[in-house]
């Protein structure tokens, strides 16, 4: 895996459970890769739903490429374990 260590794997086993978490991060790891953080930051920062809490980790966790890409790939390898 892409810069994963094996102390890494608790968080990303978390995610992978949790199906909102899931489908946040993988559609914020696509936009990653298309380029378009910059504008779901901006929907994040307007968005009145979302805890005002909240926006400041998720914004963070949206920048963090690396992060993401290994989590992607880490649901897509073990999909078919859960």
């Amino acid at each position: 895996m892409i810069g994963v260590l094996p102390v890494d794997i608790e968080p990303l086993e978390e995610i992978t459970r949790d199906e909102q978490a899931r489908t946040l991060f993988l559609r914020m790891a696509k936009l990653q890769r298309s380029g378009q953080t910059p504008r779901f930051l901006a929907e994040l920062a307007d968005d009145p739903d979302v805890d005002e809490n909240m926006k400041g980790p998720l914004a963070e966790i949206a920048q963090d490429t690396q992060f993401l890409l290994a989590l992607e790939e880490y649901i897509h390898r073990t999909q078919h374990l859960h």
